[in-house]
């Protein structure tokens, strides 16, 4: 059934789901507040900037015009830095309220809000009342915007307390290339979402002070032990961390240099600064405040998390990496 669907963010996931959208057959309105960008889009059908490689369909459009956007669409998926999930939302639901429409809410970003460290789904939940929404599903899962775009095959997980709603947006997705399931999860599919970047920009460390494969395997599965640990405080699933949402996920961006945090860890395992790889990167690092969320509350509940200390100590208090490294190997032993 086709319908129409609104993608806020034109970055490179959204513009990707905003085409794989399209090619299934539906009406998919992508929103930027760049009109550069939009422009871009709609004339030559690029979005340079991300994807410099990739050409969208004719029939994407976009628009820097939220209501127009929005209008009769049945679903509106977010895609926006985690950052901005608050002030996009403030501004969607004042479109909600004088359209009088009610859409099923999507998003598929990934990270914590800085400072009250919630969840995405609550951050949107608390901005777009349930009278404005017919559902919130969490999209989430291993995938690279620059994979799914050329249709490398694909799968991620459509989460949502009412699997009525995940199975709509695994209907609205899956094609040839790109599979979804589905989860009721959505605490421990967010914060497995979430997590899994602070690792990543470790496990890019170490690739950048030149450790092996050994290194690598044994960073991702204390990593994927100290997400469990915090996601499970929060009522999550422990099933879920071995699933796409969990292992899958980290996997994917602790070994792939399309990894815009395992690119960061790279290069301060290189020796360059923090201020000089963000001013590089050119896009948002989600596991940097992700970091300092993860080691705060980790500090609150009493959890142990010492990969994560040790990630947070370099990018908050200029830790020297080896030594950080050398006092992880040096703790006291333990069973697994």
């Amino acid at each position: 059934m086709t319908e129409k669907i609104a993608v806020l963010g034109a970055g490179s996931w959204g513009s990707v789901l905003a085409k794989v959208l399209v090619e299934n057959g539906h009406e998919v309105a992508l929103w930027s507040n760049s009109q550069a960008q939009v422009d871009e889009l709609n004339q030559q059908h690029t979005n340079a900037k991300y994807l410099p490689d990739l050409i969208y369909p004719e029939a994407l459009k976009a628009t820097t015009d939220l209501k127009a956007a929005v209008k009769d669409a049945g679903t509106v998926l977010f895609v926006v830095p985690t950052k901005v999930i608050r002030l996009v939302a403030q501004q969607l639901i004042e479109v909600l309220e004088e359209l009088g429409t009610k859409p099923l809410i999507v998003h598929a970003s990934k990270g914590l809000e800085l400072g009250s460290h919630k969840r995405i789904s609550e951050v949107i939940a608390e901005e777009i009342p349930t009278k404005y929404r017919s559902g919130m599903v969490v999209l989430s899962g291993p995938s690279h915007a620059e994979e799914v775009a050329r249709q490398d095959i694909t799968l991620i997980t459509a989460a949502s307390e009412d699997l009525a709603n995940a199975k709509k947006v695994q209907a609205l997705f899956m094609n040839d290339y790109l599979r979804i399931y589905t989860n009721s999860d959505v605490v421990g599919v967010e914060t497995g979402a979430a997590f899994k970047n602070v690792i990543a920009i470790g496990a890019g460390a170490l690739h950048g002070l030149g450790y092996g494969d050994d290194a690598k395997a044994a960073l991702m599965t204390r990593g994927l032990a100290e997400i469990s640990r915090l996601g499970v405080s929060f009522g999550a699933d422990p099933l879920t961390f071995i699933g796409l949402s969990g292992v899958g996920d980290l996997i994917v961006t602790c070994t792939s240099v399309h990894s815009r945090n395992w690119r960061a860890g790279d290069q301060l395992g290189q020796g360059k600064s923090l201020e000089d790889v963000i001013a590089n990167m050119g896009m948002v690092i989600e596991g940097i405040n992700t970091c300092k969320a993860a080691y705060e509350l980790a500090q609150q509940k009493g959890i142990e998390m010492p990969i994560t200390q040790a990630i947070y100590n370099v990018l908050y208090k200029q830790a020297d990496i080896k030594a950080e490294i050398a006092n992880l190997m040096q703790r006291e032993g333990k069973t697994e």
